[in-house]
């Protein structure tokens, strides 16, 4: 006979929440790494003394955090997952009878109390501290790279950028407009580069129209990554817009607070060659003493087949170029009694051959066909590039270059697993929030992987 399971209503459950939750879930191993202690007196002073209590800020910041760590991107749908899922509860301290915070909880939150007083960036920064107690640091070598996130942003919905300035960003009275304004000055968006884009968008101005590669452009912004090569920990993130100029700043940016917060100075800095221009590699090699594992970002190769730059020697002695043929280019070839005379205040200098040399030598069709003397500028910070060029010879170089794939694959991981392929949030405050709670998701399941329970429960036998 077939039976028929009858359920009976009973007033009373015993009903134990943690025994429903797998040992080995990965929320498990992220609760124990998620360090809240100094949460609640870092926001406490942005709080009143009287009135009605509010929603607990630790629920919200955990809710966050699933929805971040297991690619949740609607905040929707994180609400009805915590309701539904046991383990989600477990992890935002729910009991099977309390109340999930309606969807809307997380806006009021977001542009209060967690902007005003910096939670997010604390929160990221207890995570890399946590990685550093563990030993997932080794401080030696960084690596940093920037990836392109499509914003929340239309193109039927733009103006071109022709038409389109502070009046009517005034008059677009958004949020995401009061933050362009407010960011004009910031060297990470309006201040990153005098060229301005094709075409902005009203929703999200700050937000920068762009391409990749061979896709169709679109509205986006760029997360920026410093990273130890030793486990990929991000030991900093930085929101921009998606142009090389304020990417290279990012970078600067970073290395400055990674020291300033961890005391950590890495010995050298990978990164491609976006971030080889003179500037920067002047400001790795002479002002923060790191050496730069990256390609030179040289324009002065010729493609005609004569001699390029990098065919004459360089004598820093005598200050003077040597062509091939052994002939000197000098800058001055006499004393100045005005020492002032003859200084180009951009920092590049003209070294030039004598015109006998070169009409009288033999290989003047390899080297200037067209000019009666062959001439070389020398850019500013050029030894910081002849530095950089013989750091490429090395063999540390080439682990480098291997190492630096790591962050190419964060990047992968944050769009495929963490399903970060397009921003929520409209503004460069959003796009900072959602670059850090992504970052802190990333680091929280690294810890989780690499230093789990059961691997603390084995040691010992």
């Amino acid at each position: 006979m077939m039976g028929v399971r009858k359920t009976e209503a009973q007033l009373f459950y015993e009903f134990d929440l943690d025994a429903h939750v797998p040992t080995n879930h990965v929320l498990r191993e992220i609760d124990r790494f998620l360090d809240m202690d100094g949460m609640r007196e870092a926001i406490r002073p942005f709080y009143s003394h009287t009135g009605r209590p509010s929603i607990d800020p630790e629920l919200i910041v955990r809710m966050l955090v699933i929805g971040y760590a297991m690619g949740i991107r609607s905040e929707r749908r994180l609400c009805q997952d915590v309701h539904l899922n046991l383990a989600y509860r477990w992890f935002c301290r729910l009991g099977l009878d309390d109340k999930v915070p309606d969807h809307s909880t997380f806006s009021r939150y977001r542009h209060g109390k967690f902007r005003e007083s910096d939670l997010l960036r604390q929160i990221f920064e207890a995570t890399v501290e946590r990685c550093l107690k563990e030993d997932l640091v080794s401080g030696e070598g960084l690596a940093v790279d920037a990836s392109l996130i499509p914003a929340d942003a239309n193109k039927t919905r733009s103006i071109a950028a022709k038409d389109w300035g502070p009046e009517v960003a005034r008059k677009a009275g958004n949020r995401a407009a009061r933050e362009y304004l407010e960011t004009l000055d910031d060297a990470a968006f309006g201040a990153a580069s005098p060229s301005q884009p094709k075409f902005v968008a009203k929703s999200d101005p700050a937000a920068q129209w762009t391409r990749a590669d061979e896709s169709r452009p679109y509205f986006a912004y760029a997360t920026n990554y410093l990273t130890d090569t030793k486990s990929s920990v991000i030991m900093d993130v930085e929101a921009t817009r998606a142009i090389r100029q304020a990417e290279v700043g990012a970078s600067q940016t970073m290395l400055d607070r990674t020291e300033h917060r961890f005391g950590i100075r890495p010995d050298w800095l990978a990164a491609d060659t976006a971030y080889g221009s003179a500037a920067n590699l002047g400001w790795l090699v002479k002002q923060r003493g790191i050496i730069p594992f990256i390609p030179v970002l040289d324009k002065s190769n010729r493609v005609d087949g004569t001699w390029s730059r990098a065919d004459f020697e360089w004598d820093e002695k005598n200050d003077q170029y040597l062509c091939p043929e052994g002939h000197a280019l000098k800058q001055f070839r006499r004393n100045y009694s005005d020492p002032n005379r003859g200084k180009n205040l951009t920092g590049r200098r003209k070294y030039r051959a004598l015109k006998s040399d070169c009409e009288a030598c033999p290989s003047k069709q390899r080297c200037c066909p067209k000019a009666s003397a062959r001439y070389i500028t020398r850019e500013p910070h050029e030894d910081a590039r002849d530095f950089a060029r013989s750091s490429r010879k090395t063999k540390a170089y080439k682990v480098s270059r291997d190492k630096r794939k790591k962050v190419e694959m964060l990047f992968a991981h944050l769009k495929r697993i963490l399903n970060l392929t397009r921003l929520g949030l409209r503004g460069p405050n959003g796009a900072k929030d959602e670059f850090l709670l992504a970052a802190i998701a990333q680091n929280l399941r690294k810890l989780a992987k690499l230093r789990p329970r059961c691997a603390q429960m084995e040691a010992p036998a």
